[in-house]
């Protein structure tokens, strides 16, 4: 497919990322299991794609490696990532595999249980080394990726000569996207994790998420253990109890923002795009990042959707203001 949004001699991007992309079919009820739900929307999905999606919103120059099935509704991933501002240069189809379909229940507050359909592989999956434009990724100025493209050959090569080419250069990001549905056991993931972290030089994830990579829930140690692999940055996101950051000089703690919950799926991925945009502010302080970030996060939870519900940087700046002047 055509790029519409970034020409090949273009200023390097803000932010390429790699990863999941596919389809997302959220019910249109509330509080009743898929086999009662009469209606659904039609969503782009897939985490990669959401941050990617919430980066643009702030308007981050953005690209995603991914792949799709070559199929109607591969075409549609295609399309809703153009549409939403994100540049599709690196976007490919592979024959014979589907694109990824993703249902969801929705039991606000906290109960949003996912059914992945994947099989036999996802095409996301069947992103191969020799395929990457290491030119495009190592310019970036964030590169984002995540651990379920771990789970997996040729995407988990793919994704070490990527880090290999960029080398451990700041803001080399890792998403600790950990589900368990795609990893053969948790031994295999915090194998294939701990090989990762030797890369990158900042990691997210919540305090399970963190229990996989470094064999602890407690932000605190949570951090610390990242820290000491080497990175500059360890962000633990807490839920209802806010968010953590560390560097080797600075803590930080933010409180959450609390919002009426209607889908708390998109959350961490709107948190994601939302710190891409904070961290290459070069005026702003960690917690200035962490606080806007941390909105995003909340608005997004308070949507059906998932990339679709990415909010504006207006929309952030907005409530960050109101909670700055409850505060003063």
């Amino acid at each position: 497919m055509t790029d519409t949004t970034t020409s090949a001699t273009s200023a390097p991007l803000d932010l390429v990322t790699i990863g999941r992309s596919g389809v997302d079919l959220y019910p249109l009820q509330d509080g009743v299991g898929l086999e009662q739900v009469e209606t659904f929307g039609k969503y782009l999905g897939g985490s990669a794609a959401n941050v990617t999606v919430a980066a643009a919103r702030h308007g981050l120059r953005t690209a995603i490696v991914t792949r799709t099935g070559d199929d109607p509704f591969g075409r549609f991933v295609s399309g809703e990532l153009e549409r939403l501002g994100v540049s599709t240069r690196f976007v490919r189809t592979v024959p014979d595999l589907n694109t990824p379909v993703t249902f969801c229940e929705i039991f606000p507050p906290d109960d949003f249980p996912l059914y992945f359909y994947r099989a036999p592989k996802a095409p996301d999956m069947v992103v191969n080394a020799d395929e990457l434009d290491l030119d495009a990724i190592t310019s970036a100025r964030i590169f984002w990726a995540t651990v379920t493209g771990l789970s997996d050959d040729p995407s988990r090569t793919a994704h070490h000569a990527a880090w290999e080419a960029r080398g451990r250069t700041p803001l080399t990001i890792l998403d600790l996207d950990y589900r368990p549905m795609f990893w053969s056991s948790p031994e295999d993931a915090r194998r294939e994790v701990s090989l990762a972290l030797e890369h990158v030089s900042v990691a997210v994830g919540n305090r399970e998420e963190c229990e996989i990579a470094v064999g602890e829930t407690d932000p605190h140690r949570a951090a610390d253990a990242l820290l000491d692999r080497g990175l500059d940055l360890a962000i633990v996101k807490q839920g209802p109890r806010g968010v953590l950051a560390k560097t080797r000089d600075e803590t930080v703690e933010v409180p959450p923002h609390f919002v009426e919950v209607v889908n708390g799926l998109g959350a961490g991925d709107g948190f994601g795009g939302a710190l891409c945009h904070g961290l290459l502010q070069e005026d702003w302080s960690l917690r200035d990042v962490l606080r806007f970030a941390n909105v995003a996060g909340a608005i997004v939870a308070s949507r059906r959707e998932c990339s679709t519900a990415m909010p504006s940087t207006a929309e952030v700046d907005e409530i960050v203001r109101s909670i700055a002047h409850v505060d003063a």
